[in-house]
């Protein structure tokens, strides 16, 4: 019982260490909240406190710097540092898989089977890559040799994870969920060093086009029609406002029939008149046809 009782306070004290670390005020929280805000449209609520403090103490440590103030003055009075960057993709939650909500790969195939015209989809929050290569799959599967001309254009602010996803590459564990057919057919098996890990195949790779993109820039590098858009579990992340200048900006280019698909406790026909659903996170524009 002793024993227990020393252990959880030397635990205790442990995890007060590390979680004092830095102070980190109120004041610091809600500048930290203010900044990715402005910057990226995401907004934090209070219960990600801690998350904020646990991320933004690696660029303390990076930094050497002894306090919170003094990384977000830095950050304020040096509006075009590169540590901008660090710190949003220090923000930001890349949580994703390959064919994550498979319904929707159906419903994209099923939609773009027989497109006359050259595809193109745009994934506005590719991550590490699963989601626009399970796209690309999905065309070559559906289009078969037409999916030559089809194009994934595939951006995200975070600089760190479109790096990993340009390179393709991910261990064996990140494509067990993936069928043997599938996998033999779109990725090479590493040797050597890189056993146990998986790459990309090049048809795959030409396809996809990777940016660098904030939503809330003026402009973006997508102006061709899409035919389709996967804004998937982004929306949570921002406010109602920024969530309606998001969409209404997504008008524009998607074609006529073109679909947008968002995350599963996303809704973007309560957020903007312009898209209906079409059930199961599917929407479509709602000119194209009657209120869903």
């Amino acid at each position: 019982m002793h024993r227990q009782r020393r252990d959880y306070i030397a635990a205790r004290e442990f995890f007060s260490a590390v979680t004092t670390e830095f102070d980190f005020t109120d004041r610091d929280f809600a500048r930290a909240c203010s900044l990715i805000h402005r910057r990226a449209g995401i907004a934090l609520g209070a219960q990600k406190r801690q998350m904020v403090y646990s991320r933004l103490s690696r660029r303390l440590r990076d930094l050497r710097l002894p306090r919170f103030g003094d990384y977000l003055d830095h950050l304020e009075s040096n509006p075009q540092a590169d540590e901008w960057q660090a710190f949003i993709n220090s923000m930001t939650t890349n949580l994703t898989s390959f064919f994550r909500e498979a319904h929707h790969f159906s419903a994209l195939a099923e939609h773009v089977r027989n497109a006359k015209h050259p595809v193109t989809v745009w994934c506005a929050a590719a991550s590490t890559g699963e989601e626009p290569y399970s796209i690309a799959i999905t065309l070559v599967e559906a289009l078969g040799a037409r999916a030559g001309s089809a194009t994934v254009i595939a951006t995200d602010i975070d600089t760190s994870v479109l790096a990993k996803a340009a390179a393709g590459v991910y261990a064996a564990e990140q494509v067990s969920g993936i069928s043997p057919e599938r996998l033999r057919r779109f990725f090479n098996r590493g040797t050597g060093d890189n056993a146990g890990k998986v790459r990309v195949r090049p048809q795959l790779l030409s396809m996809i086009r990777f940016a660098k993109l904030n939503l809330l820039d003026p402009s973006w590098p997508v102006r061709e029609p899409v035919d389709a858009i996967f804004c998937r579990n982004v929306m949570i992340y921002f406010d109602k406002p920024t969530q309606e200048r998001v969409l209404e900006r997504f008008v524009p280019l998607l074609r006529d029939d073109g679909r947008l698909f968002s995350g599963h406790s996303e809704n973007p026909s309560l957020v903007s008149p312009a898209f209906r659903s079409l059930g199961r996170t599917v929407y479509a524009l709602a000119r194209a046809g009657a209120p869903g």
